[in-house]
């Protein structure tokens, strides 16, 4: 069968008809485990009922107006976010590549008004930001940037977790705005970093009067056992970017601004046709209702820690395991290897993950995920990553 969509994925060879929960089944109804989450979107899991009534009912009054109106359940979401972060004000749009996007405008517009005239950021190696031509220009990633250059200028990249590296970015470079990094980075490996990274970094953004911005597109909404991972540091930051698990699978990304930096864009500045829209907006309020009644964030850290618990165990004895790392309910595992066909064997087995990096891999389970499913999860990786390192694989 042709297929008349562009190829831009390398697409596994199987279909989904339906899911209940943290299980998927496929057209033929065999049934899957879900352990990626569309990554790191349907936290809650697949046909959530609150998502769903949502949806439902807010289809049978309205779907879009435009933002040159009020939206009433738009100034809702907003101030639940506000309530939820600590920050001032939100901007609205589809995806976490346009909630970036809207970052690094700030960021701009924020340096000109100091009288810069060529406002840079500094962003990390190992990075994911997106992949418009200015998020894949701070994207820490020399394979997904090739074929499109020339990229945006204004990006300086240092090395993830590494503050002296920052310190002499700017002793080395002028006109330094802003500071662009991920809490845990998420496609670079599962990256978590030192327990004072982020304070470190709130103090040299203070010291220089940078704005201090964090992607926190995976992390967020309760991935890591807080609802933003920064509130493990006890700091707040002057931006933050959220999306994917934001709306459990309906399109919804959100920048959220402080002080200074939610002073920034003004009308005209910045804008997004189907941004904050009613149905988008509708199903958010309802993923962060849930989130409060099943009190599912405290949840992903004490089944955060359990999986990894399960799987230290379980690997204590495999000689090609480098590491294994969490932050709540974000797992990587790393091997001393490429194992990128540990998706297709787990596929084979009724187990969805992920590989990235080329050597990690990545869990992203739903936050309702219980303890059955953890065993389930647990077992039968180990056992895939053991049969797996086991052969005679070329290094």
């Amino acid at each position: 069968m042709s297929s008349h969509i562009m190829p831009t994925y390398g697409r596994l060879p199987v279909t989904f008809a339906r899911g209940d929960g943290a299980w998927l089944w496929d057209t033929d109804g065999k049934r899957y485990l879900d352990a990626l989450s569309g990554i790191a979107v349907c936290s809650l899991g697949h046909a959530h009922p609150a998502v769903h009534r949502a949806i439902c009912k807010q289809s049978e009054t309205l779907l879009h107006t435009s933002n040159v109106y009020g939206i009433a359940v738009q100034e809702t979401l907003a101030s639940k976010l506000a309530e939820l972060s600590g920050m001032d004000n939100v901007f609205f749009c589809n995806s976490g590549a346009e909630a970036n996007e809207a970052a690094i405008k700030i960021a701009r517009k924020y340096g000109h008004s100091l009288g810069i005239d060529v406002p840079r950021i500094i962003v990390m190696e190992k990075s994911f930001h997106g992949r418009t031509l200015a998020t894949l220009s701070a994207t820490g990633n020399p394979k997904v940037q090739q074929g499109f250059e020339p990229l945006v200028e204004g990006f300086i990249r240092v090395p993830y977790n590494d503050v002296a590296a920052i310190e002499r970015a700017l002793v080395d470079n002028d006109g330094v705005v802003a500071i662009l990094v991920e809490p845990v980075q998420g496609e670079g490996g599962v990256n978590v970093p030192a327990a004072d990274y982020l304070n470190r970094i709130r103090a040299i953004c203070d010291q220089h009067n940078l704005l201090m911005m964090l992607d926190e597109i995976q992390t967020g909404v309760g991935r890591t056992g807080k609802f933003l991972a920064f509130q493990h540091n006890g700091i707040l930051p002057d931006v933050v970017t959220l999306a994917k698990a934001l709306g459990n699978g309906v399109p919804i990304g959100a920048c959220l601004a402080r002080g200074k930096a939610a002073e920034v864009l003004t009308a005209g500045n910045h804008g997004s046709t189907f941004g904050g829209n009613l149905l988008a907006c509708s199903a958010a309020l309802a993923v962060l209702e849930t989130l409060e009644q099943e009190n599912l964030i405290a949840k992903a850290e004490k089944q955060g820690r359990a999986i990894h618990a399960a799987l230290s165990e379980g690997l204590s004895d495999v000689p090609g395991i480098v590491d294994i790392r969490h932050k709540g309910m974000m797992i990587g595992i790393e091997l001393d290897r490429p194992c990128g066909e540990l998706v297709s064997m787990a596929l084979k087995q009724g187990l969805l993950i992920n590989v990235t990096n080329e050597k990690t891999i990545r869990l992203l389970p739903p936050l309702i995920f219980d303890d059955a499913q953890i065993e389930l999860l647990t077992a039968t990786l180990s056992g895939l990553i053991k049969d797996y390192t086991a052969q005679d694989v070329t290094l």
